[in-house]
């Protein structure tokens, strides 16, 4: 059972920047009263927000942050399961999500979806919709159980009755036995090769006996035409190995070669420095007429030879430069012949290495062809040809061993689905608690003077018939008959909770249901209803609870003081 002690808010919907708290289990009857826009119906939206991460109404999240504060909307719940307390904070602007179980905070290291799940599955052990249809009846955006889909109406059933894990096993078994036929139809496959493998190489070696002679002749063929490739890859190798012998001195003229032309550079290199000596010196007789050093006069006549003799060494010093010039483009030119010849060589030389990989393969399929065809002479089959045939049969058994094991588990897993489909236990389940469930409903029923019959079957399409045994459906009844059918399904599944321990809780929350529906004589009739629930915590939300409040233990009223909602 879980039993809900005290919810509280702050910065949600409109309350301010203050805590205000309900507690859930003080009191046997609660009235909720308050105008219009007070925040009465706040505490529904603030459960559900804070449990499922959703408003009971049909309020955009966003909206739920106080408009005017813009920021730290926080609500928290503190309830007990069996012996263990729980406490839920959950907010946004910062978003806030913790789970406490006895004052220690669960591992946070899952998503928050993950966490979500945990806390439905594993704690609450019921979502939203159950939620919804046991704990709070409401006015306007609730979905009444009688307004659900047919199989939206069994998962809130099942959820009721335990035995919606049943689903998560049909729904896993499905999986797994998806997996499982898919595995098998790939082994048959499989073997069915195998078999064919073995087939053929049974047949293989079969026909080797049978056409022994033939064989040898066929591979004493190939030997005969490998040797002769092998003879005419090594003359072709003998005579590429002769051009490369022949080219050697001319590869040799390219060392000399390149040695000559260093050669030319260091003299072009000399010739440019005296050059540039003599130009140093013309330039001193031609700017100087002293000395710098001894300050003494220079002979005009021995300048003018200096100069002269200066202008003659320099014009044969470039034209010696001019002449080696010429005998270095000539080595270039003999050079880049030297060059394209050596680049011929070293295909020849890659050409030689590739017949000599060829000629090593040939040598390898001949010694290999001359053992075979002495084995076959022997009359011996081909020792590779009987170790496949035996990994073959190994992996044919093995095979056979994988689909039996996998049939036998397709088998039972085909049994286990069957017995957790709707059809199988569940439904054996439901068909029990089934008259249980409508002899609640019908008593319910009559408690608030609606004297129909009211019948649910095994997929909860209702049948209900009057005194006079006419049909009618839930559609076709008034707003406040509706209302007394909505109340009977909910005090009915808060009854078989409560004989399941399933979903049962203290709780039971009521919102404007004397406000639109039920006349006074159903209101009445209903109070007397409540009044029977010694054991839980019932909420009533109205704007017209003046004239109950004699019949509540307990009476809380929200008010709106300068745009926030205010308990009094």
């Amino acid at each position: 059972m879980i039993h809900f002690e005290k919810v509280r808010w702050k910065n949600f919907l409109s309350t301010g920047n203050y805590f205000l708290e309900v507690q859930l289990d003080r009191n046997p009857t609660t009235l909720i009263v308050g105008e219009n826009g007070s925040g009465k119906s706040t505490v529904l939206d603030a459960l559900c927000f804070v449990l499922f991460n959703r408003p009971f109404r049909q309020i955009n999240k966003s909206q739920l942050i106080n408009s005017i504060n813009l920021g730290g909307s926080i609500v928290e719940i503190e309830f007990t399961i069996q012996k263990n307390k729980f406490k839920i904070i959950r907010g946004m602007k910062p978003t806030v999500f913790e789970i406490y179980c006895n004052g220690k905070m669960l591992n946070q290291d899952a998503n928050s979806v993950d966490y979500q799940k945990i806390l439905e599955q594993q704690i609450l052990k019921l979502n939203y919709r159950s939620f919804t249809q046991v704990v709070i009846l409401g006015s306007s955006t609730f979905v009444p159980f009688m307004q659900l889909r047919s199989r939206d109406r069994r998962e809130v059933v099942e959820e009721i009755l335990d035995i919606k894990i049943f689903s998560l096993m049909n729904f896993l078994l499905k999986h797994k036995n998806k997996e499982v036929g898919e595995e098998l139809n790939t082994l048959e496959y499989e073997l069915k090769l195998t078999n064919e493998k073995i087939t053929m190489q049974e047949q293989y070696i079969q026909s080797l006996k049978k056409n022994k002679d033939k064989i040898i002749e066929e591979k004493e063929h190939l030997i005969f035409d490998s040797n002769r490739v092998l003879l005419d890859e090594q003359e072709k190798s003998d005579k590429i190995s002769n051009e490369i012998e022949s080219a050697q001195p001319e590869l040799d003229k390219k060392d000399k070669l390149l040695n000559t032309i260093r050669e030319f550079h260091k003299m072009e290199a000399q010739l440019s420095n005296r050059i540039d000596e003599n130009e140093r010196q013309r330039k001193f007789f031609s700017e100087n007429d002293e000395c710098p050093t001894c300050t003494q006069t220079i002979d005009e006549e021995l300048k003018q030879v200096k100069i002269k003799e200066k202008t003659n060494r320099i014009a044969e010093l470039k034209q010696g430069i001019l002449k080696l010039e010429d005998e270095l483009k000539a080595k270039e030119t003999e050079k880049s012949k030297l060059n394209e010849f050596a680049k011929e060589i070293r295909k020849k030389e890659v050409e030689i290495a590739k017949i000599s990989v060829s000629m090593s393969g040939l040598k390898r399929l001949i010694e290999k062809e001359k053992k075979q065809i002495e084995k076959y002479k022997n009359g011996q089959v081909s020792e590779e040809d009987k170790v496949k045939l035996t990994r073959l049969s190994e992996r044919f058994k093995i095979q056979e061993e994988q689909i039996s094991k996998l049939r036998e588990d397709k088998f039972y897993v085909d049994v286990a689905r069957n017995l957790l489909m709707d059809t199988g236990i569940k439904t054996k389940i439901i068909n029990k608690y089934l008259p249980i469930m409508n002899k609640l409903i019908n008593g319910y029923l009559t408690s608030m003077d609606f004297y129909v019959n009211f019948t649910l079957d095994n997929n909860f399409n209702e049948t209900i018939k009057s005194r006079h045994r006419d049909e009618f459906s839930y559609s076709s009844f008034s707003e406040g008959e509706k209302m007394r059918i909505d109340l009977a399904l909910l005090f009915t599944w808060r009854a078989v909770a409560k004989m399941k321990n399933s979903t049962n809780t203290n709780l039971l929350i009521l919102d404007e249901i004397f406000d639109s529906s039920l006349d006074t004589t159903g209101t009445d009739d209903f109070l007397k209803i409540l009044h029977t629930f010694a054991d839980q915590n019932v909420f009533v939300i109205s704007h017209k609870g003046d004239t109950m409040f004699d019949k509540f233990r307990s009476v809380i009223k929200f008010e709106k003081v300068r745009n926030f909602s205010k308990l009094l």
